[in-house]
């Protein structure tokens, strides 16, 4: 189990559907910060969709409950992840970096040597955060919400990557 900042271990495994409770709860309270799209994050509809494509990476604590979750998806020689969500009251151990490197090194395990993210424009506080990390932009692309923006409001992606 590898530690976080505060000295305390996580397990981080693969997510199952017997999961999907405690990752919606999760993933909501995480992003509660979006206040510009309607409605949740996620739901039970699209994280079983999002399941079918990749898979999500969960944190553990000691005590057995999600503390932390990444969307990996592998793409040929790329791999992508995001949805990257850390209970709120941890937000700031750690767990965030320790939840992106164990998104890379499962991306690595099955043959991936490119790492990508996209980063909502609206969101440009996350990008010192992810150049941290070793990405850098190579791009934009259209954001393609799961959820309908609120109005008036516009967005787009920055595409990061990393060489793994």
């Amino acid at each position: 189990m590898p530690p976080d900042l505060n000295g305390t271990s996580h397990n981080i495994r693969i997510a199952t559907s017997h999961d999907l409770a405690a990752m919606i709860s999760l993933v909501n309270a995480a992003f509660s910060i979006e206040k510009f799209l309607e409605g949740p994050r996620t739901d039970e509809t699209r994280m079983g969709e999002m399941m079918k494509k990749g898979q999500m990476l969960l944190a553990e604590n000691g005590a057995g409950e999600v503390v932390g979750a990444v969307y990996v998806e592998l793409r040929g020689e790329r791999g992508y992840f995001g949805m990257l969500a850390v209970d709120p009251s941890r937000q700031g151990t750690g767990l965030g970096r320790l939840m992106v490197e164990a998104a890379e090194h499962h991306a690595r395990r099955h043959g991936c040597t490119l790492m990508d993210i996209s980063v909502l424009s609206l969101r440009p506080e996350l990008l010192p955060f992810y150049r941290k990390l070793g990405y850098t932009e190579s791009g934009t692309e259209e954001f393609r919400p799961s959820r309908p923006l609120k109005p008036g409001v516009q967005c787009y992606c920055f595409v990061m990557s990393k060489p793994l």
